[in-house]
């Protein structure tokens, strides 16, 4: 089910009633064509924004001339739907697809874009497609590529599900495939050949001795992982198999690069084949730059690091810090049972407002 979009998002509504607008709007990555439509003519109508838009990402930027620029950035995509859609609302919490990953946080950027034509900071709005899937499609990363001066700030806040908390930097990931060699034979003669499943006993010894890191960075403690995810090998039931693979994901603290990363995994699985098959860098919770700073003090003081990737690496990457902070439960994003409480709406909706010189 969809909404009407006859008469288009009303940006006059309070942030609850206005996520419960934009998930109703089904838009499963690759299909952001209707939701992208109605957030841009709606900012269209704000004579103090100038508004682009690049396939299915809307930009929104105001020009007041201040010293320093930040970016409040969503993403408008979602996971395929699971019997998740229309929105339903109770006393506490508002359900439904995207309603915590990550709509909620795109309704309070809207209703901020909307009623505070004058911040004491430059703001560029960003609502982009394809978070959820493969990186070529992400439009947060197409932007940069294609107009990297749109995102030029000095700090950016991703409004990912926080439980509406500050969530600094993010860790890295690594996937490699560690590849044990054996030779086939009949598995009635099997001294006529190598078993390479047998041959990866080593390597989940390993695993299952390895001591990950804990590092603290910006007086934040970062976990590592290192993590058998898959396993695969074999021929037929009556032959020793020539290949196994161990699927090793590593999830890395903001300290270490994806070089680092790798000569890790060399010097963890040393004497095995590595291929790496999937990999993202960190991103530095980068506290102590004072935009940063200033955000933490205005939303209470506290922060906690960031465990799994974000696109707050993307920023990283073009120079920007930029933390995690918006409403919702992370560990409820993708499931059928999703929701966002309403209190964390409106807290993160007030925080944003009083950093940028409003009021409640």
């Amino acid at each position: 089910m969809s909404l009407d979009l006859s008469a288009g998002l009303d940006l006059r509504v309070d942030a609850i009633t206005l996520t419960e607008q934009l998930v109703d709007i089904e838009s499963v990555s690759g299909n952001e064509q209707a939701i992208a439509d109605a957030v841009e003519s709606a900012l269209r109508a704000l004579p103090h924004l100038e508004v682009s838009r690049f396939a299915n990402t809307v930009v929104a930027r105001t020009n007041q001339g201040h010293a320093e620029r930040v970016v409040i950035a969503g993403h408008l995509d979602t996971v395929p739907l699971n019997d998740n859609l229309p929105a339903r609302r109770d006393d506490d919490n508002l359900h439904g697809l995207g309603s915590c990953d990550m709509k909620g946080g795109c309704a309070v950027a809207l209703r901020i874009a909307a009623t505070m034509p004058e911040t004491n900071r430059d703001i560029t709005f960003l609502f982009y497609e394809c978070e959820e899937v493969e990186a070529e499609r992400n439009g947060l990363k197409l932007l940069g590529d294609s107009h990297p001066e749109l995102l030029e700030a000095d700090f950016a806040i991703l409004m990912e599900p926080s439980d509406a908390v500050v969530e600094a930097g993010c860790q890295g990931t690594m996937r490699v495939d560690v590849v044990t060699r054996g030779e086939r034979a009949h598995s009635a003669r099997s001294w006529k050949g190598v078993n390479a499943i047998h041959g990866a006993a080593e390597v989940l010894a390993r695993l299952n001795a390895y001591e990950p890191r804990r590092p603290v960075i910006d007086g934040l403690v970062y976990r590592e992982g290192l993590n058998a995810v898959f396993i695969s090998g074999g021929v037929a039931g009556n032959v020793l198999p020539d290949e196994c693979r161990v699927s090793v994901n590593y999830r890395f603290a903001p300290d270490r690069s994806e070089d680092e990363a790798l000569a890790h995994m060399h010097e963890v699985f040393d004497g095995f084949e590595i291929e790496v098959s999937d990999s993202a860098p960190s991103a530095m919770p980068g506290l102590s730059v004072p935009a940063a700073a200033a955000f933490i003090d205005a939303v209470g003081g506290v922060a906690n690091p960031k465990f799994g990737w974000t696109d707050v690496a993307r920023f990283s990457e073009l120079g920007i810090p930029a933390v995690n902070f918006g409403p919702g439960d992370p560990h409820l994003a993708h499931k059928q049972e999703e929701f966002v409480p309403l209190e964390h709406i409106r807290t993160v909706e007030a925080q944003l407002r009083s950093w940028l010189g409003g009021g409640r």
